[in-house]
């Protein structure tokens, strides 16, 4: 005979999972005495939610489902933000949550909600485990949908009674790999026609082109073809840094400096483009023709309607696209003259003796080698970066701006300098986004991770606060007191450092690095630069006129 929990531990083991985050509660007891039992680390977070945002960052990264475990209820509840975080950000995910017995009533409604209802929109799949024998496959199942894609959460509830029975010996479901089709040939030639007779094209890459597995191909496409291409927000660093051929994030919808590019082009190629990122662009009857390549057919919106797509596993469809069109493309390079006053534009007043986003970025930057990883909590801050900072190497800015939620900034850095101990990481929060998860500290430092934690501090709820005064309401709502954060970081075994001048910046997050373990770096951020730029510098750039 064999216990429900042992059994759901051996197939977890079963899939290769290495690490569980969360929370457990009464209802996991028998879980984590069989997880005590296995090769896998239970990694306590402080917030079920923190746990949530990890396990999304894991496969982010890797590209396998990190594993997550709370308690029913409340603790069950806490991950619905990082449930809707994985879910639009297309992260692969397990979320185990316990539950009172099914089998008997022992404690009324005590704690009861209807977790895997509350989950079903917010994930791929939500499903009670009921009898220990379904274990295997359930577990196979929930693997397999959160991997492929679009990747995305599972959610598995394991009722304690369940967790806790007896059964058989159940055999594991071997894993095995999928293959995804590759583009048919019609589309692959009818994309090339396209391509081959454009006058201005232009490549673009979105969230999807950031899945490990595929931006090696995605280098060799640009290589091949030799056409200038764009990024969105989570699209950066999909090609590795040195092509030239480079010419912006489009960090905004509209009116930046890129989408002198985008409106001159006549043609966009958009690879791995994902409508769940607020739109790099906004297509009009009278502009660019578009071929969507990716993984799926176009989501067609308002703002989004391609003319043409190629649907399939991106690496091979991309490579058979490049052999029809390599040598080919007349006008390939077309937009490039414009890429050099795009770039300088956007890197100006970088090294004023101010706190600026700019001068922040500029010195983050220096400091941050080829595969130093950043991870952004979401602010004001996100668009600069967003914007300015160049990537070298794919998955080295990890930004959201699917859900676009305050409080993952931390948790995903801390996963990742779990998983990449060797290699520089930074989290970059305001100081409201940081509170919201900021007891993780205490999990980076039992960790003992090494991450330098970069604070921006202006006293407000930046982003909104700025939009407010954009759209000329009153200052009002937005701003709050913080706690000393160097004595903060200080209070749960971390260091602390308050930058006073600029010119420190660059020397005390060097010191951090250096000094190994857990390092919180505050600075004050001037956010004057978001009017002059954003908005009355970007406000007198009128798009170009459509070419013929």
């Amino acid at each position: 005979m064999t216990k429900g929990s042992d059994l759901f531990v051996a197939a977890l083991e079963n899939e290769g999972v290495e690490r569980i985050f969360g929370i457990p509660g009464e209802e996991n007891l028998d879980i984590v005495e069989s997880i005590r039992r296995s090769s896998i680390q239970l990694i306590l977070t402080r917030h079920e939610q923190a746990a949530a945002f990890m396990a999304a960052t894991y496969g982010r990264l890797t590209g396998k489902p990190g594993v997550c475990i709370t308690t029913l209820g409340p603790g069950a509840l806490n991950l619905t933000t990082g449930a809707a975080y994985a879910l639009l950000g297309a992260m692969p995910m397990i979320m185990i949550t316990g539950q009172k017995g099914i089998l008997s009533s022992r404690q009324a409604r005590f704690q009861i909600v209807d977790i895997v209802a509350a989950m079903k929109p917010l994930t791929k799949l939500s499903r009670q485990i009921v009898s220990p024998k379904m274990i295997p496959s359930l577990v196979r199942e929930a693997f397999r949908v959160a991997q492929e894609e679009r990747p995305g959460p599972v959610h598995l509830e394991l009722p304690e009674d369940i967790a806790a029975a007896q059964c058989d010996p159940v055999a594991l479901v071997p894993t095995h790999p999928v293959d995804l089709p590759i583009a048919g040939a019609d589309a692959l030639d009818r994309a090339a026609r396209m391509i081959m007779e454009a006058k201005r094209p232009l490549l673009m890459f979105g969230a999807a082109a950031s899945r490990p597995r595929v931006t090696p191909d995605i280098a060799q496409f640009v290589l091949r073809t030799q056409i200038p291409y764009f990024t969105t927000q989570m699209g950066k660093g999909t090609v590795p840094g040195g092509t030239e051929l480079y010419m912006g994030t489009a960090a905004l919808s509209e009116r930046d400096y890129v989408h002198e590019a985008i409106e001159q082009a006549d043609l966009i190629i958009t690879i791995g483009h994902d409508t769940v990122e607020k739109p790099p662009f906004i297509m009009g009857t009278n502009g660019p023709k578009v071929i969507h390549v990716g993984y799926h057919s176009a989501d067609v919106e308002q703002v989004y309607f391609p003319q043409a797509e190629i649907v399939g596993d991106l690496g091979p469809s991309l490579a058979l696209l490049a052999d029809r069109v390599e040598g080919r493309i007349p006008n390939a390079r077309a937009l490039l003259p414009l890429r050099e006053g795009i770039l300088s534009r956007i890197a100006a007043r970088a090294t004023e003796d101010r706190f600026t986003p700019q001068r922040i970025v500029h010195d983050v930057r220096a400091v941050m080698p080829a595969d130093g990883i950043l991870a952004l909590d979401n602010g004001m801050y996100k668009i600069w970066f967003a914007r300015n900072y160049r990537t070298r190497m794919a998955n080295t800015l990890l930004l959201d701006n699917a859900l676009a939620t305050m409080g993952a900034g931390l948790p995903s850095a801390m996963m990742a300098a779990l998983l990449y101990p060797q290699r520089r990481v930074m989290a970059i929060c305001g100081d409201g986004g940081f509170m919201m998860n900021s007891q993780e500290l205490e999990t980076a430092v039992r960790l003992k991770l090494n991450l330098v934690v970069l604070l921006l501090e202006d006293h407000a709820y930046g982003m909104i606060r700025w939009k407010q005064a954009v759209d000329e309401f009153p200052d009002f709502g937005m701003t709050f007191g913080n706690p000393d954060f160097v004595k903060y970081a200080e209070a749960y075994g971390a260091r602390g450092t308050r930058v006073g001048e600029i010119g420190q910046l660059r020397p005390a997050l060097e010191q951090a690095f250096a000094g190994g373990g857990v390092h919180l770096v505050v600075v004050p951020i001037d956010y004057s630069e978001n009017t002059r730029v954003l908005v009355d510098e970007l406000r007198e750039r009128l798009p170009a006129p459509q070419k013929p």
